[in-house]
């Protein structure tokens, strides 16, 4: 079950990635998407092309990042992704997907949404980076897990996308809900399954005591 889920995380990060390369790669800037955001983009290129590529760029790097098979055989590598993975992935795409979320389409609630995801992609990338400078690779490792769980609402945002058009919804109506649907349920799931195991390890030690 663990192997699929490993299978599945790369198999969706690094298909995304591969739509945005193609998609932003090959194509006129906003030929995909409403002709409004088209607009914006359009007006504001630099700050959509920087973020569209960061973001694809910590898409391909994150699930490399929590592969133990990669830390043990090749530390020095895994440290170096690392690196590029924050600094030019999460920062770079954090900061310029601050900015052009303040020309999010969808009003006040799409731009309070994205904004709050880029800063809060950015303040986990922090944590991880300054949990590792201290060699506390625990908490190096939950925050990385946020971190990542944040990077994949470029991942989740396409997936809610297809269904809400599925079901017949006009983007107009949805797309403001999306901008908070793409990763507090991500966030959540990532708190959930840190607090599911400190409560596993917690009765198991309990158990190990009263033996």
């Amino acid at each position: 079950m663990r192997l699929l889920r490993l299978v599945l995380l790369y198999v969706l990060a690094i298909g995304v990635a591969l739509y945005a390369a193609v998609v932003y790669g090959f194509f006129p800037l906003g030929s995909f998407v409403h002709p409004d955001m088209k607009a914006v983009f359009q007006a504001h290129s630099t700050g959509i092309y920087t973020h569209i590529f960061a973001s694809m760029l910590a898409l391909v790097l994150g699930p490399f990042q929590f592969s133990d098979k990669l830390r043990q055989q090749n530390i020095a590598l895994h440290r170096w992704s690392g690196r590029v993975y924050l600094v030019a992935g999460v920062l770079s795409g954090g900061i310029s997907g601050l900015y052009m979320a303040q020309f999010a389409f969808g009003g006040f609630v799409s731009r309070a949404g994205f904004s709050l995801l880029a800063l809060s992609w950015l303040f986990t990338g922090l944590m991880a980076y300054l949990a590792i400078r201290r060699r506390d690779i625990k908490n190096h490792r939950s925050w990385m897990v946020r971190n990542f769980s944040l990077t994949l609402a470029a991942v989740t945002l396409r997936i809610y996308l297809g269904l809400f058009f599925a079901v017949g919804m006009k983007f107009e109506d949805f797309y403001p809900q999306l901008s908070w649907l793409c990763w507090v349920p991500n966030l959540l799931l990532a708190e959930w399954l840190f607090n599911s195991r400190r409560h596993n390890a917690f009765n198991a030690g309990t158990q190990k005591h009263s033996a």
